[in-house]
């Protein structure tokens, strides 16, 4: 009994948010490619939510194959003319084709089409995105906390930049601070890295320079976070407290802020994992993803979706590096291809897609071997 127990726990409790976030991130990403591909002319055999055998599926009115795959950890879009879902011709096919058919094939398109297809599941991805965080911030609004400093802490980073009680951000590196939750967003990212702030002081504008100190936490969960911290709270008074409404505009302007924040401070991380100055262990893969997911499931249906928001950016900055067998890749190969006038060799190409899949091979195996010394240090 124990035992169906605990499989019950893990099926609802981290199971079907993962799929649920997953799923909504993989399709639009997949609907990004067929949309524009069927706007290009190229016919689409498939189109599939996972990977390996069918599970279930139907066939639409333009022949297309709408199926729901075993294993579900990504998904794909076969096109006409293709060998493999990455998208590598099928010679042998393409040379049985009649006209008509080669018409509808993806290689025989232009550079500029097949490079619009390939960039339309990354660009979905962004755009579901800002389409969530415009949503929530449409519905619900935001919290808005005074950036007040309240209280300083002895020996802290506030301290040691001359940040006094009552002092009000206005600015950080330039950047205008509406709320303390912005405060804390820009520090938290910024551990050793000197900021100037304005802050209103008595009436007047003081400049100041303060550099977060790196610290190391357990949030509810047990996750380990690694952030910047100026050692400051804000002010606990209730009319310093407002809830900010938006209209359509004003929402879809700040979740668009929203998603090029996540953005950012993902090509930050990556950018800081390559240069050595972040650790690569924040690095996870499906199981930390179906781990958090059940973690942000229990907090309501609204943080699923934020964080199937922030997935999405992830996954789309993911599929735009220059890596063979991601869209990335294909959009190198296609600029080259432009520059020359001719594609690259075939020897070439299958080099790079060699190259490329160990790459990914690779980092999934990284990433799940993170997620399992998480697992075992919580």
């Amino acid at each position: 009994m124990d035992l169906l127990i605990s499989a019950y726990d893990i099926v609802v409790g981290y199971l079907v948010p993962f799929l649920f976030v997953l799923t909504i991130v993989v399709f639009f990403h997949e609907l990004g490619h067929f949309l524009v591909a069927r706007w290009c002319g190229v016919k689409v055999n498939v189109f599939s939510v996972g990977f390996g055998r069918e599970l279930f599926g139907w066939n639409d009115r333009a022949g297309t194959r709408w199926r729901l795959s075993l294993i579900p950890l990504g998904g794909y879009v076969k096109f006409a003319g293709d060998e493999n879902a990455a998208s590598v011709p099928d010679k042998d096919h393409l040379a049985a084709m009649s006209e008509e058919d080669r018409a509808g094939a993806f290689v025989t398109k232009s550079v500029g089409q097949r490079a619009a297809v390939v960039a339309a599941g990354p660009i979905a991805n962004f755009i579901l995105a800002i389409f969530i965080f415009s949503a929530i911030f449409l519905s619900f609004g935001k919290v808005i906390t005074t950036p007040l400093v309240d209280t300083v802490q002895p020996g802290s980073a506030a301290e040691a930049g001359g940040l006094l009680s009552g002092d009000l951000i206005l600015s950080v590196n330039g950047d205008e601070i509406e709320a303390f939750s912005d405060l804390q967003r820009v520090v938290s990212i910024s551990a050793d890295v000197p900021l100037d702030l304005a802050v209103e002081r008595d009436g007047k504008v003081v400049d100041l320079s303060v550099t977060p100190k790196l610290r190391e936490f357990r949030d509810n969960f047990g996750n380990v976070q690694r952030i910047g911290l100026l050692g400051v709270s804000r002010s606990p008074d209730a009319e310093d407290m407002k809830v900010k409404t938006y209209g359509p505009v004003e929402a879809v302007v700040a979740g668009t802020q929203e998603t090029w924040f996540i953005a950012a401070r993902t090509l930050s991380y990556i950018g800081g994992v390559l240069t050595g100055r972040e650790a690569a262990d924040q690095l996870g893969g499906p199981i930390r993803v179906a781990q958090v997911s059940g973690q942000v499931a229990t907090q309501g249906l609204m943080p699923l979706f934020s964080l199937a928001a922030v997935l999405s950016v992830s996954i789309g900055l993911i599929n735009l590096m220059p890596v063979p067998m991601l869209d990335g890749g294909h959009l190198i190969y296609y600029l080259a291809e432009a520059a020359r006038g001719k594609p690259l060799s075939e020897k070439v190409q299958d080099i790079g897609f060699r190259i490329g899949l160990a790459i990914v091979l690779l980092l999934m195996v990284f990433a799940t071997w993170n997620d399992v010394l998480h697992l075992t240090n919580l």
